[in-house]
């Protein structure tokens, strides 16, 4: 998923250099497994691609916003699998994993991660209305992605997970959600969101999981990992969050570094 930056640089270094202990920690734990039979294809959006942490990756597919932070990676650093292909793409909907993601799989991919759906719904438009317009005007924006995730995300994930499967017959497909962005609990947030759009924002990233959530239920071999708890108190408003503000430089609403690796890589690795 991707939102325009807004603004202020600073912060975005500022937020950087804070996850960068618990980066170190997190990947040390796993850096003694070996997984050299495992041979693992990356697919999905920019929360798989890392938009948000760490630095570009050199070598990533261009144009993707590939981070040295993104779980894939770390993963990869950490385990040495057989093979690995990061194909995950900032902005990418179902379509684009379908049609421009699925090149490497094939038999002898045994493992695969993904996290898609939030574009489809339209996430970045969402997500600047309400930064930017009246509570009507955001609830409303929100109500309306609603009503695509239900109506309409389900028969694109299903053509999605059915073309994985088909081109992965032998995989263990482990489909991540997405996080609640605020923490709706603290009374006051310096923000330019109200308590109205907060909540309402984070009722449509669980809606929004319900439906990813119900959609990998339906394939042999898909499991659906939830990371809401997993962010739970490191939400925006928290005092360590592990997700970029709206004045992020780069991925503002994305997972921070600290987001990564505390939350998204040990959900991955409880998948497999």
């Amino acid at each position: 998923m991707r939102i325009r930056p807004l603004a202020l640089a600073a912060a975005a270094a500022l937020t950087a250099s804070l996850a960068t202990a618990t980066a170190t920690a997190t990947t040390a734990g796993a850096a003694d497994r070996n997984d050299a039979g495992t041979q693992y294809v990356a697919l999905g959006d920019s929360y798989s691609a890392g938009v948000g942490s760490g630095s570009a990756l050199s070598g990533g597919v261009s144009g993707c916003g590939q981070t040295t932070g993104a779980y894939p990676y770390l993963y990869d650093q950490a385990t040495a699998p057989g093979s690995f292909s990061f194909q995950a793409c900032g902005g990418a909907v179902t379509s684009d994993v379908v049609n421009n993601q699925l090149g490497t799989l094939g038999p002898g991919t045994t493992l695969v991660s993904i996290t898609v759906g939030g574009n489809d719904v339209g996430f970045s438009s969402v997500m600047e209305t309400c930064l930017t317009s009246s509570d009507s005007t955001c609830l409303s924006t929100i109500a309306t992605a609603e009503q695509e995730a239900r109506n309409q995300l389900p028969a694109k994930l299903d053509t999605t997970y059915a073309a994985i499967r088909a081109k992965a017959p032998n995989a263990d497909v482990v489909v991540l959600g997405y996080p609640e962005f605020y923490d709706t609990a603290k009374g006051s947030c310096l923000d330019l969101m109200d308590a109205a759009k907060r909540a309402a924002v984070d009722q449509g990233a669980d809606l929004l999981n319900g439906v990813v959530r119900g959609e990998a239920a339906k394939y042999a071999g898909f499991g659906y990992i939830d990371v809401v708890s997993r962010f739970a108190g490191h939400e925006i408003c928290d005092s360590s969050p592990w997700i970029n503000n709206w004045y992020g430089l780069s991925g503002p609403f994305h997972p921070t570094t600290a987001g990564q690796t505390g939350g998204y890589l040990p959900a991955f690795e409880s998948g497999i």
